[in-house]
């Protein structure tokens, strides 16, 4: 692998895992397996590791994304496989780290938020649009307010809350908000097949 490619990859698992906040170049350049010399040559400063970590990873997500909708069989198994996909994302994620992103690198957290807009929320529209005209989701949905509804909701999820505490963790109340989403749009229909792709690709989550 590339040096800038394990530098990026070592930058979002140490931001996920102990936040924005704690991490320093030197833990950067030790887990990415290379010197502080070669890290800065890639980069002047943190914030830029910062910058370019976020955007890769956010990137990398929302290819992700696209590709799991291209592919699915129909718009449930394409928010199930979803779902599936951010218990990845999620696990062992610390629940401080997009707080410290907003407040301590403002301008990456705006790159994040706006690339959100323009793309994460085209996706959920459109498999809104799609489980519409397939008779999985109810009728006359305004699916542009709906998929900024559901993307808010994630953002919420993603920042400390009354809702992720000692007791539940990201994951269990990522879970908690699709299927309360997820209900209160499907037909009889989509929630037959729900209910069978939950089997075939969700893990069970619990409280911890």
């Amino acid at each position: 692998m590339e040096p800038l490619l394990k530098i990026l990859s070592a930058s979002v698992e140490l931001f996920r895992q102990y936040g924005f906040k704690t991490i320093t170049m030197d833990d950067i350049a030790r887990r990415a397996g290379i010197s502080k010399k070669t890290l800065y040559q890639h980069f002047a400063n943190k914030s830029e590791v910062v910058s370019e970590s976020v955007s890769w990873f956010q990137g990398n997500v929302t290819d992700s994304c696209l590709s799991i909708m291209n592919t699915a069989e129909n718009a449930i198994e394409g928010m199930v496989k979803l779902m599936s996909m951010f218990d990845e994302v999620l696990s062992n994620m610390n629940p401080h780290s997009m707080l410290e992103l907003e407040r301590y690198y403002p301008d990456a957290f705006k790159v994040f938020k706006n690339n959100m807009l323009e793309k994460d929320i085209q996706c959920i529209k459109d498999n809104i649009v799609w489980g519409m005209e397939e008779g999985l989701y109810r009728e006359g949905l305004n699916a542009d307010f709906m998929a900024r509804y559901r993307m808010e909701m994630s953002m919420l999820v993603l920042h400390p809350n009354l809702m992720v505490n000692n007791r539940n963790d990201m994951r269990y109340v990522m879970h908690e908000v699709s299927d309360h989403f997820l209900h209160g749009i499907m037909t009889p229909k989509g929630e037959k097949l729900y209910q069978k792709y939950k089997e075939k690709y969700l893990k069970q989550v619990s409280k911890i």
